[in-house]
């Protein structure tokens, strides 16, 4: 669909994106968050700023290319199992009380950041990009723009979020769930089990719960194993 710049009919499309990607970024900003709060201060602003633009880029790109990557069998498959691990990860570190400092220093420490943001945006952005490609209406141009402008707001959520988890830690746990439960559902949205699961009664709801259960328990076992071995570490 022709829209042409600035008239009413594009900037209702744009403000469509935007509500678009802020609505289905809420989980996208759970991960930043997670992922760059262990950093020093000084870290922590440009680990959310480049991985969220990042994970913006790579999201247009996506989105001109959801159709025909949605059809792939196992893809989302494998989705799901990337995105255990990294609630599972991420769920280990813990607040520094129980595993030790935790501070990822240097350059290194914000790499790991970006990659884990970039990771889990690839895979949560499989279903969510095709929502944003119908709110573009097939304009490639609008889609970018959309797109960009939401980065900043992308940014201000995680940030705050950031500063709520270091007040209260146990949305740490309730983050490594919401990633859990959204690796449940996406196991049994592949295409090549999906005709199966539909024939179950709300196999979405348990899969999702089941998966929240199983991140959060190996996440809680791998952050006391975490503690035990900084405290043995310690000690000696």
């Amino acid at each position: 669909m022709d829209l042409v710049l600035f008239t009413g009919a594009w900037w209702a499309a744009l403000g469509s994106i935007i509500l678009a990607n802020i609505v289905l970024s809420g989980d996208n900003a759970v991960v930043i968050a997670m992922a760059a709060r262990k950093l020093p201060d000084g870290q922590r602003q440009k680990a959310v700023f480049w991985g969220s633009a990042a994970a913006i880029v790579m999201r247009i790109v996506l989105t001109l290319i959801a159709v025909q990557l949605l059809q792939l069998p196992y893809l989302k498959i494998v989705g799901a199992f990337l995105l255990v691990y990294i609630g599972v990860q991420l769920m280990a570190e813990g607040d520094e009380d129980e595993a030790g400092d935790g501070h990822d220093g240097g350059k290194e420490g914000m790499m790991a950041a970006v990659r884990t943001i970039l990771i889990a945006d690839l895979v949560m952005s499989l279903d969510n990009v095709i929502a944003v490609a119908a709110a573009a209406k097939d304009n490639n141009t609008l889609l970018i723009i959309g797109l960009a402008v939401s980065i900043p707001l992308i940014v201000f959520g995680s940030t705050l979020l950031m500063k709520v988890m270091d007040r209260f830690p146990i949305i740490i746990t309730l983050g490594a769930a919401l990633l859990g439960f959204l690796a449940g559902e996406m196991f049994v949205t592949d295409p090549a089990d999906k005709d199966f699961f539909d024939k179950l009664t709300d196999s979405h709801m348990w899969a999702g719960a089941l998966g929240a259960i199983t991140v959060v328990a190996i996440g809680l076992y791998a952050r006391r194993h975490l503690a035990a071995k900084m405290a043995a570490k310690n000690n000696k």
